[in-house]
């Protein structure tokens, strides 16, 4: 059984830092693609950023430039670094990874992490 756990949210002024990780627990799995996504208030849960297992990765319009994601492979860890913060990050961010079990994959979703930006 797998098991995602997130950490890193918090309250942060605008113009600051954070950075969230994602780590799943378990053991006899290979981790596919990873990739964060936020829900903000009122709003559609939306895209921030991906990376295959290659190391490819796309980000969202509105966070080029501002965020990286990466991923170590031995820590079956994923990280989104986020910078320059504005009010409209504010979001329940979640990762979710795509898991490898005996050829099927599934998606597997943190239980969220609150990312509030203040002005």
């Amino acid at each position: 059984q797998v098991q995602l756990v997130e950490s890193g949210g918090g309250l942060v002024q605008a113009g600051g830092s954070l950075t969230l990780s994602c780590a799943a627990s378990g053991s006899s799995f290979s981790i596919n693609d990873m990739a964060w996504y936020r829900r903000a208030p009122g709003q559609q849960r939306e895209l921030v950023a991906r990376i295959t297992s290659g190391g490819s990765t796309n980000y969202a319009d509105s966070v080029k430039g501002r965020c990286t994601i990466s991923r170590d492979n031995a820590k079956n860890t994923v990280y989104l670094q986020m910078n320059s913060l504005e009010p409209e990050d504010t979001a329940v961010y979640y990762c979710k990874l795509d898991i490898e079990f005996w050829a099927i994959t599934t998606s597997y979703w943190g239980q969220g992490t609150q990312v509030t930006v203040s002005s």
